[in-house]
C-alpha cells in the first residue's frame, strides 16, 4: 500500500488549493517543493498564498498534510500532480524548464500504476511530446505501465465565489484508460469533471479561455484611447451594452493586463501557431495593444499635469494599488510596474499606497510606501488609481485629490478627476 494518495509538485497558488481540497476530502497528501523557505513556512503553519489562510493550513496539517524537500515521497504516491510555473523567457517564448525539471524528478521515482497529471499551462502537445518522453526514461510506458493526463488549472486568486471545488475541471488523458483514471481521481473532491478526448484538447482549452479574455480586453483598451479623443464616456457605453441579456459579455479597460495567465498564456498559443509557419494575428495585435496601455496611462498623467501647468519631472505621483487585481497581494505581471518605470524615467517623485503590499521595488529601487491615504492624496500632485482595493476610501480620493486619473472607472468624474 502506498503511503500517499497524492503528491503535489509545486506548492504555489495552484498546488496549495489542490492540496487543501484533497486533504479535506480525506486523501493522504504530501507536497514536494524545491524551495526550502516554502517548505519551512508551510510545515510551521504559515501560508504565503492569498487564497489559503493560516487557519486553512492548520486544518491541512491536522489532516495529515506535510511539505518536504525529499523527492523520494513521489515513489510512495499513488497520484502525482505537477503544478510548477510556466513563464515566458526574455524572447517571449515558452519556458518549460520547471516542467522538464519536475518530470525528470518524477521519472527517477516513478512506479508502475502511478497516475501522473500535468496542470501547468502550456502549448498543445507538451504532455505528449515533452513530459511523456522524460517520464518514460524510467523504463515504464505511458498508458501501459502508468497513467498520464493533463488537467489545466483554473485558479482565480481572490475569487469569493469560485474555488477549486466548484469550478469545473477539464481532464484529458494520453489514453482512454488514463483519462478515466484521472477523472476518478479529481471526482473525489471536485464537483464537476469535464473529460475531453485527449491531452491536446485539454491544453488548448486553457489557452482558448485566456486568449478570449486577452483579445476582448485589448478591444476595450483600444476603444478607451479613441473614445477619450471622441469625447465619449466608454464606461457608460459598456454598462449600457451590458444590459443586453444575450450576445455580449462585459470587459473593462485598464492600465494593462497582469497576473499569471492573461499576459502569458496567449503567447503560448501564438508560439504554437508560429511553429506552423504563420502568425496568430489576433493574439499578436492584442498583445501590442495591451502592452502599450501603461505608456498611454503615463501620457494621460502628463496631460493632466500640463493642464495644471506642471511637468512630470519633480511632480509627486501617488500610485494607488500596485497588485494585478483587487483585494489580493499578487503582483505578478502587474501593469503598475511599467507605469512606475516610465514615470520614474520622466523624473516623477513616486510614492505608493497598497494595503496588501508592504514593500515595493521598481527595477531594484524601492518606492516609498504611504500609510495615511488622506495625507498621501492631499500631498500628491497627481493620484493615479491603478487598482480599486475595497480597503481604499474612494471618497477621499474624489474629495481631496489635486488631480486624479482613474484607470478602473470607479470614481465620479469631475473637475479634478478623469477616467481612462
Amino acid at each position: 500500500m502506498t503511503a500517499y494518495d497524492l503528491a503535489v509538485i509545486g506548492l504555489g497558488y495552484v498546488g496549495m488549493p489542490l492540496a487543501k481540497e484533497a486533504t479535506a476530502a480525506g486523501l493522504r497528501v504530501v507536497g514536494f517543493e524545491v524551495d526550502p523557505t516554502k517548505v519551512e513556512a508551510l510545515n510551521a503553519g504559515h501560508s504565503y498564498i492569498d487564497d489559503l489562510t493560516d487557519a486553512d493550513l492548520e486544518h491541512m496539517l491536522a489532516g495529515g498534510f506535510s511539505a518536504t524537500l525529499d523527492e523520494s515521497v513521489l515513489a510512495d504516491s499513488r497520484t502525482i500532480v505537477i503544478c510548477v510555473p510556466t513563464p515566458l523567457d526574455e524572447d517571449h517564448r515558452p519556458d518549460l524548464s520547471a516542467v522538464e525539471g519536475a518530470t525528470t524528478t518524477v521519472s527517477r521515482n516513478l512506479r508502475a500504476g502511478t497516475l501522473v497529471v500535468l496542470e501547468s499551462t502550456t502549448w498543445p502537445g507538451t504532455t505528449d511530446e515533452v513530459a511523456r518522453p522524460i517520464l518514460e526514461t524510467s523504463g515504464l510506458v505511458a498508458g501501459v505501465d502508468f497513467h498520464l493526463a493533463f488537467s489545466p488549472e483554473r485558479i482565480d486568486p481572490g475569487n469569493p465565489k469560485y474555488g477549486l471545488r466548484n469550478t469545473p475541471k477539464v481532464v484529458g488523458g494520453y489514453t482512454l484508460a488514463c483519462r478515466e483514471r484521472a477523472v476518478g481521481f479529481y471526482s473525489q473532491f471536485i464537483e464537476q469533471v469535464v473529460p475531453v478526448s485527449g491531452t491536446r484538447e485539454a491544453e488548448m482549452a486553457k489557452l482558448l479561455e485566456n486568449t478570449y479574455r486577452h483579445v476582448n480586453i485589448a478591444l476595450v483598451n483600444e476603444m478607451a484611447i479613441f473614445c477619450d479623443e471622441l469625447g465619449v464616456d466608454l464606461w457608460e457605453a459598456i454598462e449600457a451594452a451590458a444590459t443586453k441579456p444575450f450576445g455580449f459579455q462585459k470587459f473593462l479597460p485598464g492600465p494593462g493586463v497582469g497576473g499569471h495567465c492573461i499576459p502569458v498564456d496567449p503567447s503560448y498559443l501564438s508560439y504554437t501557431v508560429r511553429k506552423l509557419g504563420y502568425p496568430f494575428r489576433f493574439v499578436e495585435l492584442a498583445q501590442e495593444i495591451n502592452e502599450r496601455m501603461p505608456a498611454y496611462v503615463v501620457a494621460r498623467v502628463q496631460r493632466l499635469l500640463n493642464r495644471d501647468r506642471k511637468a512630470v519631472n519633480g511632480s509627486r505621483v501617488l500610485l494607488l494599488g500596485v497588485t494585478y487585481k483587487p483585494d489580493i497581494a499578487d503582483e505578478r505581471e502587474t501593469p503598475a510596474l511599467p507605469v512606475a518605470r516610465a514615470l520614474r524615467e520622466l523624473g516623477a517623485d513616486l510614492v505608493f499606497a497598497d494595503p496588501y503590499v508592504k514593500e515595493w521595488r521598481v527595477d531594484g529601487t524601492p518606492v516609498p510606501r504611504e500609510e495615511d491615504l488622506a495625507r498621501a492624496v492631499a500631498e500628491a500632485d497627481v493620484t493615479l488609481l491603478l487598482q480599486q482595493h475595497s480597503a481604499f476610501d474612494l471618497s477621499i480620493v474624489e474629495d481631496h485629490g489635486k488631480l486624479v486619473l482613474d484607470t478602473r472607472g470607479v470614481l465620479a468624474e469631475g473637475e479634478r478627476v478623469e477616467r481612462l
